[in-house]
């Protein structure tokens, strides 16, 4: 498989011990797959932050979010209706909980590389019902003035995408789940087309179909329809298992670029990239065969959940392109591609 990132020396950029958990009594297990826009000159992540209690020897422990706020369940391991065969999921007569709680956490830096925590900007949290176990994974989208933030709402009901507005990045707006479960990794186009808003999104089926990527239109960002499916998994091939997208399709001469994950049966996770046409996004024009990134450091190969690349977010300046990535859902990276090289890497259907 071919690998075209030319990785920060500097990486892994953001480990768990760089920041301070939530609140007292809970450590943060991971950081995940982060969220990038522009603001006030600096480059900003805004990073899924997985926490979870100290665990006491002979019992896993987890956090949920209830009216009351954190609260902390606590199961023996020997017990025989618990199933941990999986680090990130909780298996337990009858019903599913994350090991972790996630919220998502603002970072910025003057120079794309060192991340501190600004003052006076809020950490966001789930909220409500359907968001009862943590909100992850938000892609950020700057269109005239207003920052949509969509990110996926995780609760005993499922999966699904909620959304956010903001223009300073202190107060937000909450939209609500906008796409029911199951779906995830939501990531709205950075300008209207034909006066339309659009998005990718991945809705999960597990007996008929597939993990692929739709497309949705909307007249205000908020409201959604039209579904179609545009991309699906390949037998056979690195992406066979799910698809999903990364972040905002990228504007180029030749159609807007998606870079997306592809993950196989072993759950090993790369990047790969497909073009839609500029004026009617429901056309895919062509896709990568090989990714264009695939999990070979070290901080890539083992860690919370090893063999991993997962983006949200990336900046572009020209013809570079620098993707921000979770590694082994542990660490928070960063990589150098061309756009032009990518294209190139393109096979047209």
């Amino acid at each position: 498989m071919k690998d075209i990132a030319i990785r920060f020396k500097e990486n892994p950029l953001l480990s768990p011990k760089d920041l301070s958990p939530s609140v007292a009594g809970l450590e943060i297990l991971c950081l995940l797959n982060p969220g990038v826009f522009t603001f006030n000159n600096k480059t900003w992540l805004i990073i899924r932050v997985a926490e979870r209690p100290h665990q006491r020897e002979g019992y896993i422990s987890f956090p949920i979010l209830s009216d009351e706020g954190i609260k902390i369940l606590e199961i023996a391991l020997d017990d025989p209706e618990l199933d941990t065969h999986d680090p990130r999921i909780i298996h337990y007569k009858g019903n599913d909980y994350l090991t972790t709680l996630s919220h998502l956490r603002l970072v910025c830096s003057d120079d794309g590389i060192h991340f501190y925590e600004p003052e006076g900007y809020p950490l966001l949290i789930g909220e409500g019902v359907n968001e009862a176990f943590g909100i992850e994974d938000c892609r950020v989208t700057e269109l005239e003035g207003i920052y949509y933030l969509t990110f996926t709402a995780v609760s005993a009901h499922g999966v699904g995408v909620g959304l956010r507005t903001t223009s300073d990045w202190k107060n937000f707006k909450n939209h609500g789940m906008i796409i029911s479960p199951h779906n995830k990794d939501c990531a709205i186009f950075e300008e209207k087309i034909n006066d339309k808003f659009y998005a990718l999104h991945r809705p999960s089926s597990v007996d008929l179909g597939g993990n692929y990527i739709w497309l949705a239109e909307s007249p205000d960002g908020i409201h959604w329809g039209n579904h179609q499916c545009l991309l699906q998994t390949r037998p056979g091939f690195w992406d066979s298992a799910r698809v999903g997208a990364g972040a905002s399709p990228i504007k180029t001469r030749m159609g807007w670029l998606e870079i997306y994950h592809g993950a196989n049966s072993d759950h090993h996770y790369g990047l790969g990239a497909f073009l839609l046409d500029l004026k009617d996004p429901s056309k895919v024009l062509a896709r990568t065969i090989d990714p264009i990134m695939i999990p070979k450091a070290d901080y890539e190969l083992t860690g919370f959940f090893g063999q991993v690349v997962f983006t949200n977010g990336h900046i572009r300046n020209g013809d570079e392109l620098i993707i921000y990535y979770g590694a082994a859902d542990e660490v928070v990276c960063a990589a150098i591609f061309s756009i032009e090289e990518i294209l190139k890497t393109l096979t047209f259907i």
